[in-house]
């Protein structure tokens, strides 16, 4: 089973400048996101059990990600900062669920 609609996660990613200079990782990180978004490295993230956002990508590991709706958080929670302050800030929606130890 799997629910009908989910949140399109879209973490975002950049070369933080004073970091890759400070531990000389620049190359590194540059080709990351170079490789992240090409066919090849969708494959090496749906094969991890990550959604592809390629279509075709998408398509040929259709059996393991069933169609859904995905919403974005603009969308279905009017943007994070409403996002955050009804689910996640003190006294929210999360601290009024959460029973740690259970």
């Amino acid at each position: 089973m799997f629910p009908s609609i989910s949140i399109l996660a879209e973490p975002p990613v950049a070369v933080v400048d004073k970091n890759v200079d400070k531990h000389g990782t620049r190359a590194a990180a540059e080709g990351y996101l170079k490789f992240l978004y090409t066919d090849e490295g969708q494959e090496i993230g749906a094969r991890h059990h990550y959604r592809p956002r390629n279509a075709a990508v998408l398509a040929r590991h259709a059996a393991e990600f069933p169609k859904l709706k995905l919403v974005t958080i603009d969308e279905a929670f009017g943007g994070w900062q409403t996002a955050h302050k009804a689910h996640f800030a003190d006294g929210a929606i999360f601290d009024q669920i959460y029973q740690p130890g259970s």
